[in-house]
């Protein structure tokens, strides 16, 4: 088995903008908020981080601080993914020079690409750097799948050591943890199917409820590795309703509003998006006052 980047709950953080930059002292405050709740990993800088809209200056910045401010205590996975291999190589290099423990590589998005081509595209990614990689398969997002047969190919990698499976096919997944076993751990990318993915072998979820619940997030995954299956399943069940509200708009538009509401400051949303409509937003309100999260 290759090696485990970490298992349970990682959170896929958010990244705290000012008007004109990234707000490091919240930034650093959320980090240690996460971790002290029991977070196993940190995800900067990906799809819920607003990595698309960040400039490269500011990608880099949000890496390099995450990795300087968690100091080891938990691994940091960055997102250094991107349609352009070349710029995917780039951030990949200087994400390992500064410290990061693991990559996460979505596929490529806007002009896409055959099968072949993602074999080609992760290939070179991963042959640039020696940094344990994880596969971001989002096709919603990205308008393009990795298929059995090319997890399987670059599953013989020795860097790609994992992939994030926000498909939403239970049974793809089932057929995939058959076709490449522990070559290729798997991660839940999606919060309502953490223990479904947990009871096939999966190790954990890289999570945007973490963002606003962490310690249950975390315990969601303890609690299935400690063979409390049912008790584990009542409490995916249990938050059913804050999961669809927070995905009832494009993410990360609710899970930022979220932690503004929690008292943490965010910031703005970067055009293209937008704040919520106010019909979500109560349902977000509500979601959240079911937790306990807000009064």
């Amino acid at each position: 088995m290759k090696k485990l980047i970490f298992q349970g709950a990682g959170v896929a953080i958010v990244t705290p903008f000012t008007e004109n930059g990234i707000n490091f002292d919240e930034f650093g405050r959320i980090i240690d908020d996460q971790i002290k709740a029991g977070t196993d990993a940190i995800v900067v800088a990906g799809t819920t981080g607003e990595a698309a809209t960040m400039s490269d200056a500011e990608h880099k910045e949000a890496i390099k601080y995450a990795v300087e401010h968690v100091k080891k205590r938990v691994p940091v996975i960055a997102g250094t993914g991107s349609n352009d291999t070349s710029y995917a190589i780039q951030l990949s290099q200087y994400a390992e020079k500064v410290g990061v423990d693991g990559l996460l590589l979505v596929t490529p998005y806007y002009n896409k690409c055959t099968q072949k081509g993602l074999v080609q595209h992760f290939t070179k990614i991963a042959d640039s750097v020696n940094v344990p990689c994880i596969l971001y398969n989002v096709p919603s997002r990205t308008g393009v799948s990795i298929k059995l047969a090319t997890y399987v190919e670059l599953s013989k990698h020795k860097n790609i050591v994992a992939a994030k499976e926000a498909s939403g096919d239970l049974s793809f997944i089932l057929r995939l943890r058959k076709a490449v076993g522990d070559e290729l751990t798997v991660y839940s990318g999606n919060d309502d199917q953490i223990v479904p993915i947990l009871s096939l072998g999966g190790k954990g979820v890289i999570s945007v409820l973490s963002n606003v619940a962490p310690s249950d997030t975390h315990k969601i995954c303890q609690l299935y590795f400690d063979g409390k299956v049912k008790e584990a399943a009542a409490m995916q069940i249990d938050y059913t309703d804050l999961v669809d509200a927070l995905f009832c708009e494009v993410n990360p538009i609710p899970v930022k509003t979220a932690m503004r509401l929690m008292g943490y400051n965010v910031g703005p949303l970067r055009l293209p998006l937008c704040d919520m409509e106010q019909g979500t937003l109560e349902q977000l309100k509500a979601a959240m006052k079911a937790h306990h999260l807000i009064d």
